[in-house]
């Protein structure tokens, strides 16, 4: 029996609209009302800050609750998803960062960014080199937790991108310092470990705890009809709507720092798109399909690459520079094209699934193949 085509709802339908809004609306905020913005980010600890935590859980508590976890056990068992991944996050993406980021701001762009800055340990520093340690401090923090929204988005595999961000996750705690430091050339970078395991637990833990246990409770007393059909239809907007919320908060915070420097910005954002789509290309494009990964495989590991862990890289640069530091600065564009370039990202990973096996999509250049169809 043929299964009935699903249809984006109204919020994934124009998300990437609502997006540039509310990106919009968080900057005018930040502008008009700096007040609001400087008393909503002064509730934080250890720089993970407590209003964008509330709504990250509310963002990943649906994504949680949905994945059956037979699924990750499953995923557990097929290592060559998490393999590229840490491949391309370790190996790959740091020296990558490091090339493209030093050839636009320290030679294409260089004349451009005058000046130099007293950074956090008394130093006197070029301008152009303090932008290139914030891309850097970037490019070494992979994305875990948003991750799971983009997965989610592009219709990948929910259990095999819970694996790999909490691989990630243990990784990052491990090599995070020693690959900063040698790529910034300090000799004992400060690791964030506050900010890396709090940020973990509050956007992956708790709200996979939540989703584990109420998943079991509800079905147990309900149904897995009534879960699937009554309670995940009511959790369908939840995720954007707390993407949508994460966005203006995270944008008030920072209004005033985009808006003064407008050009500087669009110089710092050139080598990070291109970083971006890159690692993304080499991933989704060349590894997955020599690995011969499905579709739901190969979408969320190359994703995973892509993003950037943006609080720990602000935190990070907070710590060595000072937050006015021009690698601060860097790390905050990190954020301003993180989420308009992930969307890209997953139009392209939906629009071109039939490159893969096993497509499930439903999309129209995958309705010739012949492939078993997803199920709730």
């Amino acid at each position: 029996m043929e299964q009935k085509e699903k249809k984006l709802g109204y919020f994934e339908k124009y998300l990437t609209l609502w997006v540039l809004l509310c990106i919009g609306a968080g900057v005018l905020i930040g502008k008009i009302a700096p007040q609001v913005a400087v008393t909503l980010d002064s509730f934080s600890v250890y720089h993970v800050s407590i209003p964008i935590a509330i709504c990250l859980f509310f963002m990943m508590y649906p994504i949680m609750v949905k994945i059956d976890f037979s699924e990750v056990i499953k995923a557990g068992k097929t290592p060559k998803p998490v393999l590229l991944t840490l491949g391309i996050n370790w190996l790959i993406k740091p020296f990558t960062m490091y090339l493209i980021a030093t050839f636009f701001l320290g030679f294409v762009f260089k004349g451009f960014l005058p000046g130099t800055e007293v950074i956090k340990s008394g130093e006197t520093v070029e301008l152009w080199r303090s932008y290139i340690s914030g891309t850097i401090l970037l490019g070494i923090a992979p994305c875990t937790a948003m991750v799971l929204m983009w997965g989610y988005l592009a219709k990948g595999n929910d259990g095999l991108t819970l694996v790999m961000v909490a691989v990630n996750s243990l990784t990052m705690l491990v090599l995070y310092g020693p690959l900063g430091g040698f790529l910034l050339g300090v000799n004992a970078m400060p690791i964030p470990w506050q900010t890396i395991l709090l940020s973990v637990g509050i956007y992956v833990a708790l709200p996979l705890i939540a989703g584990y246990f109420s998943r079991k409770l509800i079905i147990k007393f309900k149904g897995i009809n009534w879960f699937n059909e009554k309670f995940l239809h009511f959790l369908t907007p939840v995720s954007i709507i707390a993407l949508l919320v994460t966005l203006v908060l995270l944008f008030s915070f920072k209004g005033d720092i985009i808006i003064s420097n407008p050009l500087t910005i669009l110089w710092i954002a050139v080598p990070l798109f291109i970083q971006t789509i890159f690692i993304f290309a080499i991933g989704y494009f060349a590894f997955s399909r020599i690995l011969k990964l499905s579709y739901e495989d190969a979408a969320p590991a190359s994703m995973i690459g892509a993003s950037n862990h943006f609080e720990v890289a602000i935190a990070t640069s907070a710590m060595l520079f000072g937050l006015s530091s021009g690698a601060s600065l860097a790390t905050v564009v990190g954020v301003l094209i993180e989420v308009p370039v992930m969307l890209m990202l997953v139009w392209i990973c939906k629009k071109t699934c039939f490159l893969f096996r096993e497509c499930k999509l439903g999309e129209p250049q995958c309705k010739d193949r012949k492939a078993v169809s997803v199920t709730g």
